[in-house]
C-alpha cells in the first residue's frame, strides 16, 4: 500500500484519507499535535505508538516506518 521512498509522514497522511487528524488522534490515544508532527516529519513516534498507528491503518510497521 505504502511507496518504497516515500517520507513517513506522508505514508501517515495518505492513509488517513478522508479522516480528521482529531478523529485518528483520538482513537490512537494521541495528542493532535503529536500526530501532526508525526505527518509534517517533525518527529517519530515511540515503537507503542508505531504498532497502534499500524494496527489502526492496517498495515505492517515495516510498511509504515521501514
Amino acid at each position: 500500500m505504502t511507496e518504497k521512498g516515500s517520507s513517513i509522514g506522508s505514508k501517515l497522511v495518505r492513509l488517513r484519507a478522508g479522516r480528521s487528524q482529531r478523529e485518528v488522534a483520538e482513537a490512537l490515544g494521541i495528542s493532535i499535535s503529536a500526530l501532526s508532527m508525526y505527518e509534517t516529519d517533525k518527529r517519530v513516534p515511540r515503537d507503542q505508538v508505531k504498532v497502534r498507528l499500524a494496527e489502526f491503518y492496517e498495515v505492517t510497521v515495516q510498511e509504515l516506518f521501514f
